[in-house]
């Protein structure tokens, strides 16, 4: 029963993760461009704290991150404000027995400019995807060490005169293997990340 019920919740983070993609995704919302507009290429720390199923594992990640304008990468028409960024990630997990195992993983996330809220010296975003990632430890009820990946936060460019954009964000991180093992004991995160464009 107590499987189930974690298979029902990763299943509606997928859900929820992939309605949210198709509404920003959605070329009905397209308008017309003609600017090329180069990639930007950025570094960020994350710090995550797993609330679910125990309080007792943080970690830390380093990641690479390039951030593509969406209809460039993508053969349809889109938003100006929509994004496509793809993002490797290196670091560490920390467990309750002071034991520092490795985690990596890699992502795609659609990032949407939330222009409406833009001052002068800061840019709002959403953004939501999904990866794959890999521990090196499992949780009790969790069968696989590589798991998907789903995540969906909100956050803001720190605009810099005559400098790139510093970033700060929050997310929601999910970790299961999205019903492929007989158990799928998820794990829930809440991550902070900072970094910056060059």
């Amino acid at each position: 029963m107590m499987g189930s019920l974690h298979i029902k919740q990763g299943t509606g983070f997928f859900l929820v993760l992939m309605v949210l993609m198709g509404f920003i995704a959605n070329p009905g919302l397209a308008q017309e461009k003609t600017v090329f507009i180069p990639p930007m290429t950025g570094l960020s720390l994350n710090l995550g704290y797993t609330y679910d199923p125990c309080d007792n594992i943080w970690f830390s990640q380093a990641t690479f991150i390039k951030l593509y304008d969406y209809d460039q990468i993508w053969p349809h028409k889109a938003p100006a404000a929509l994004k496509f960024k793809i993002e490797a990630s290196l670091g560490t997990s920390h467990l309750d027995n002071s034991d520092i195992r490795l985690n990596t993983g890699a992502a795609v996330l659609a990032l949407y400019y939330l222009d409406r809220f833009e001052t002068g010296s800061i840019k709002p975003y959403v953004e939501a995807g999904v990866g794959i990632i890999y521990t090196d430890y499992q949780v009790d009820g969790q069968d696989y060490r590589f798991n998907f990946n789903p995540q969906a936060g909100l956050g803001m460019e720190i605009k810099r005169k005559n400098a790139t954009p510093l970033f700060l964000g929050v997310r929601l991180h999910h970790i299961s293997n999205g019903g492929l093992g007989s158990s799928n004991r998820g794990q829930n995160s809440v991550v902070f990340l900072a970094g910056q464009y060059f």
